[in-house]
């Protein structure tokens, strides 16, 4: 649905341009585990594999290719990182590609975009398990695993931090540096937001379960990105 202007309700009331990326390929994903606890995620052991590595180095290429075609200073990106050390590590090596100083302001961990916690029952076993999560995700979306998130859960998490990242900042570009299950849920939301420009609030300030907002939530697993994959989203 589009407004007067011709542009979609999130177009209208997002002030910056925002791309996200998975972290690149990782040691779990190389063993076939979950590793979803903030605990274990940050564990340097459960880093990056060498392939992940140039994965984020390839993302770091590609961006810095599409801010010069839209005529985006480098120097300008802001960075915004789950603190888990697979998405940490892709953080740094985006930003040494783009000759940006990691320590300091532009680069910057947040804990809301930490990767979707699966809950006990889950952690550190087969990755094969995620289906029996999507699976409930998909009929419903407002059940957690057992001492987890919630795909309502991510996305009120997700919600708040692009709110404060609207409010930190103004015209604009952010790179968001997650997970596969938040960043298909972030673009649920902002599908979402593209129908109704009240939508963004209504995920943010959960207080029931609302049949419009399941409804699009339940469809997340269609907006799932490969391991060092970058895409551009608003």
């Amino acid at each position: 649905m589009e407004g007067a202007s011709g542009s979609s309700p999130a177009a209208a009331i997002l002030r910056n341009r925002y791309w996200i990326l998975r972290h690149g390929r990782s040691v779990p994903n190389e063993r076939g585990i979950i590793v979803s606890s903030l605990d274990n995620g940050t564990k340097p052991e459960f880093g990056l594999a060498p392939q992940g590595v140039e994965q984020a180095r390839v993302a770091g290429e590609l961006l810095r290719k599409e801010l010069g075609e839209m005529g985006v200073p480098v120097d300008s990106l802001k960075i915004r990182y789950s603190p888990f050390s697979r998405t940490t590590e892709t953080a740094r090596a985006v930003a040494g590609v783009l000759g940006i100083p990691f320590e300091g302001p532009t680069c910057q961990a947040v804990v809301g975009l930490r990767e979707r916690y699966f809950g006990p029952s889950y952690e550190l076993l087969s990755h094969d398990k995620y289906a029996d999560v999507w699976a409930v995700d998909e009929a419903h979306p407002y059940t957690c695993p057992k001492g987890g998130e919630s795909v309502a859960d991510v996305a009120s998490r997700l919600s708040s931090v692009l709110s404060a990242t609207e409010t930190e900042f103004h015209s604009s570009a952010v790179l968001f540096v997650s997970h596969g299950d938040p960043l298909q849920i972030f673009q649920a939301v902002l599908s979402g937001a593209k129908e109704s420009s009240t939508f963004l609030n209504d995920v943010t300030n959960l207080k029931a379960e609302d049949e419009m907002v399941a409804s699009i939530l339940s469809q997340h697993r269609k907006f799932a990105l490969a391991t060092g994959e970058l895409r551009q989203v608003v």
